[in-house]
């Protein structure tokens, strides 16, 4: 049997934990499931920063739990042995993201202890602590992943549409870099769930309804964070419910379809910015997409307007679920942390050098 490596990832929409089962050498995705989570945990997970220490705590050992339980479903739903798994690579859900507070910090929570026992295998977590230690952003932690797939061939931007979004230039002969670029789904599902009753816009199709302000975008774009140049990394609460309240009206909103048509291209015309002003011209040939937003029809409408020059695909065309490529880059990371190899694009966190991140449970 193929000794494997599992990744576990809970991104900042805190909507469930996907699993992902991967060959180590030669990399090769096996087997990946999102598992939803309960509505309720969703709403602790969502507000986990205004918990007290002791709330905090129980949730923190409670998700470590719940990933145990979910990765031994995760092994019978594919006929797995636990035997078989080598690591277990954990991202955890991030709590608070503050590298730029007077004493830089990171909080992701799960505590690995549980899988480590349940499964008999190491599990390896808290991943981007290492980072900030190096002086670095602490994220984005996925342009080492995408150099180790795609960072033989022709240029490539790979961007990943999450709650936010996040982006990585590799290519042969390119010193692999990367950022954090700004909203990605977050708004626009936080506007759906409360003004629609529905946890996303499916497949952007009431946003396709809408007309966006686009002169209400240019000048949010202005703002700081977009104009500041990498590295540089965000906080799931930088594009929350107090920005969409500031900038958007929300909730007084009359249209519907158009405040949502105005996020969706806030998130795309975000991208563009950040394309246009970050990287270089010669590498702008190829914008690769993964996460949710891939299946927001309306969002890639937006991004091929915005940039026309660009040959605009999903990992699929790779041979990678555009849902299953970040857990699957977390099973790569344990794995590679498991026999002490580097793991870590310095370059584009910020960090003084290359490291192994990680802590392993064994």
């Amino acid at each position: 049997m193929t000794k494997i490596a599992l990744g576990l990832m809970s991104g900042t929409s805190a909507d469930g934990l996907t699993v992902c089962a991967v060959r180590p050498a030669p990399f090769k995705i096996l087997h990946f499931k999102n598992y939803p989570y309960p509505a309720a945990l969703q709403h602790r997970l969502l507000n986990a920063g205004k918990l007290t220490v002791p709330e905090l705590s129980r949730l923190h050992f409670e998700l470590g739990s719940l990933y145990a339980k979910t990765v031994r479903k995760f092994l019978k739903d594919f006929n797995l042995r636990a035997e078989d798994i080598l690591v277990t690579g954990s991202h955890g859900q991030t709590v608070y993201h503050g590298p730029h507070d007077k004493n830089p910090n990171t909080l992701q929570i799960g505590d690995a202890s549980f899988l480590a026992t349940e499964i008999g295998a190491p599990a390896v977590s808290d991943f981007r602590a290492k980072d900030i230690a190096l002086g670095g952003e602490g994220a984005p932690l996925i342009p080492f992943f995408d150099e180790y797939i795609w960072g033989k061939g022709s240029p490539k931007i790979l961007l990943n549409i999450g709650g936010i979004s996040n982006v990585s230039i590799v290519g042969k002969d390119i010193k692999t870099f990367g950022f954090d670029i700004g909203p990605g789904n977050t708004l626009i599902d936080l506007a759906c769930q409360q003004l629609l009753h529905k946890p996303f816009d499916k497949n952007g199709q009431t946003a396709a309804k809408g007309t966006p302000d686009k002169m209400l975008v240019e000048k949010l774009l202005k703002q700081k964070f977009f104009t500041q140049k990498p590295p540089k990394s965000l906080d799931k609460n930088a594009f929350g419910q107090a920005y969409l309240e500031k900038y958007f009206g929300f909730p007084n909103c009359q249209n519907v379809p158009d405040l949502l048509s105005t996020l969706t291209y806030f998130t795309a015309a975000a991208v563009a910015k950040a394309i246009i002003d970050f990287v270089p011209k010669r590498l702008r040939k190829e914008l690769v997409v993964s996460g949710g937003g891939c299946s927001n029809q309306t969002l890639l409408k937006f991004l091929n307007e915005l940039l026309p020059h660009l040959k605009l695909t999903t990992t699929l065309a790779y041979g990678i679920d555009p849902q299953a490529k970040e857990a699957a880059a977390f099973a790569l990371f344990g794995w590679l942390a498991l026999k002490r190899k580097t793991n870590h694009c310095s370059h584009a966190t910020g960090a003084r050098k290359n490291a192994v991140l990680g802590k392993i449970t064994l």
